[in-house]
């Protein structure tokens, strides 16, 4: 599979790979990928004046949101260009037939170099918060990932986690629950947070066979220019 170059990388979008059915951009921390509640301009808002900016494109344009990351993380966000395309990226990511792989960075050392993690999540609207159970509980989703430790650094850990299943603040949540809680998570347990608000949790790579064109497709979302992904990432 080969990894696609950086077609675009204004200031407040890179976009990482496109045709003309989907589009894949690496999100950076603060972004929100759809509208909330704080009235701040979504990345899904940005993707469509850049597609109606480069292709001159007259009235509304289509975008179909496909997935979400956290407001702090960083990453990769597939979105759908056409509404044709949009169920079938949907089906893939719920038959689990794309493989996501995340970073993070945590301070505390993992009790095994590499592990299966199984939890059961309940999530609290109030506070917009997952917390993890050892046990099924009432109102609980069952969580699974995968984890290894790929790099000890100074005085961090940086892991590469493959999820199993989608759960709300999954990787954030189970990470805590082992004793790791992703650098700058105040919300779940850091001691600080970062400077420009963002976690140390980024979506790295994804892989599929595209929905339309029935090609692998694997996409690398490059890091955030800070001293410990630079560390990471050396």
């Amino acid at each position: 599979m080969k990894t696609e170059k950086i077609l675009s990388n204004r200031s407040n979008l890179q976009v990482l790979y496109e045709d003309n059915h989907i589009i894949i951009v690496n999100k950076r921390a603060g972004d929100i990928v759809q509208g909330d509640k704080t009235g701040d301009k979504p990345l899904s808002d940005v993707v469509k004046e850049y597609i109606k900016d480069k292709y001159n494109k007259p009235g509304n344009v289509y975008l179909g949101t496909v997935h979400r990351l956290d407001r702090p993380t960083t990453g990769l966000v597939i979105f759908a260009k056409t509404s044709k395309v949009l169920p079938r990226l949907n089906k893939l990511f719920l038959s689990k037939d794309i493989q996501k792989t995340y970073w993070a960075v945590v301070k505390n050392e993992p009790p095994k170099t590499a592990d299966t993690l199984t939890h059961w999540l309940v999530k609290n609207p109030k506070n917009n918060k997952s917390k993890a159970h050892n046990r099924e509980v009432t109102g609980s989703k069952k969580a699974i990932l995968h984890y290894k430790v790929l790099k000890k650094l100074d005085r961090y850990y940086l892991l590469e986690i493959n999820l199993e299943t989608g759960r709300h603040h999954q990787i954030r949540s189970q990470l805590a629950a082992i004793g790791c809680a992703i650098k700058g998570d105040l919300k779940y347990g850091f001691d600080r947070s970062n400077k420009d608000a963002s976690i140390h949790l980024h979506a790295k790579h994804i892989e599929f066979i595209h929905p339309v064109k029935k090609e692998p497709l694997a996409i690398d979302a490059p890091l955030t220019d800070d001293v410990i992904w630079r560390a990471c990432d050396s």
